[in-house]
């Protein structure tokens, strides 16, 4: 089920611009010391757990579940996430949050019969000093969750560094890169990488200086052989012209296809021969 497409994501985006329009500039603002910026961010992650698994528990899954990213950003728009799951526990999808941003659940992974959930990378925006959550669901409906902080802020306003036509160019051209060898019955890594601007609505075209209006990936469904490997539900934290490396066990050589699908209803689609061991 596309979760982020659901009646769910209203209540998402109105949390998360809540969080922005109370540091707007104007607004009298208190001074915080280190303890009290702790408890809002606390405060802030509770209010996103009763709306994203409203009625169940979140375990503890920092011994398992590893976050890597940068403590300090260099680019803001661009901040690489890796996730590592640590665990043999049958895993049936991975979320991940990013509490400040407007658009705070930035994806949600949901596994298929060959899709390998121990390790996925990805790109994303950063709004502002901020909690990282990645929450695993197992498949007997379990969640577990890690978190990680990470210092950034502006990314999901920065300009793309092209105006709007140019940024378009290529729309949804796909590559795949795959290692030169497989062996059959062995996770291997694929990395899926989408031409796509990904525009949030934030951004403003610097040869106009109007915004931008949004267009961005809403799915990405990758199968093999015609069977489920893995499906993203998208939301407006995920970086201009993704990449997404994920794990995959192929049975044999075959033919991995990719299908990508955007909030103007366009889609995107291509298939790629996978070698054989």
């Amino acid at each position: 089920m596309g979760m982020i497409q659901g009646q769910l994501a209203p209540m998402i985006l109105a949390l998360g611009l809540a969080s922005v329009a109370a540091n707007a500039a104007g607004a009298p603002v208190a001074v915080r010391g280190p303890d009290d910026e702790e408890a809002v961010r606390t405060a802030r992650w509770v209010e996103l757990q009763h709306a994203l698994f409203a009625g169940r528990t979140l375990e503890d899954g920092s011994s398992w579940i590893e976050i890597q990213a940068p403590e300090r950003a260099l680019d803001a728009a661009l901040v690489p996430v890796n996730l590592t799951l640590k665990s043999d526990r049958a895993i049936k999808g991975v979320y991940l949050v990013i509490d400040d941003n407007p658009g705070p659940l930035a994806g949600h992974f949901t596994f298929g019969p060959l899709g390998d959930a121990r390790s996925l990378k990805l790109r994303v925006r950063i709004n502002a000093y901020t909690y990282i959550h990645a929450i695993a669901e197992t498949r007997d409906g379990r969640l577990f969750a890690a978190a990680r902080f990470v210092k950034a802020a502006g990314g999901c306003s920065a300009p793309s560094g092209a105006d709007e036509r140019q940024a378009v160019q290529d729309l949804g051209h796909i590559k795949l890169r795959l290692p030169q060898q497989f062996a059959a019955g062995r996770p291997e890594e694929a990395q899926l990488m989408i031409r796509h601007p990904n525009f949030n609505g934030m951004q403003m075209d610097q040869m106009t200086h109007l915004y931008t209006p949004p267009m961005f990936i809403r799915t990405i469904d990758v199968t093999y052989n015609g069977i489920a490997v893995v499906h993203l539900d998208s939301d407006i934290s995920l970086s201009a012209d993704p990449v997404i490396s994920f794990e995959f066990t192929p049975p044999d050589k075959g033919q991995m296809t990719v299908l990508v699908r955007d909030t103007k209803d366009q889609s995107f689609g291509q298939s790629f021969d996978v070698p054989g061991t």
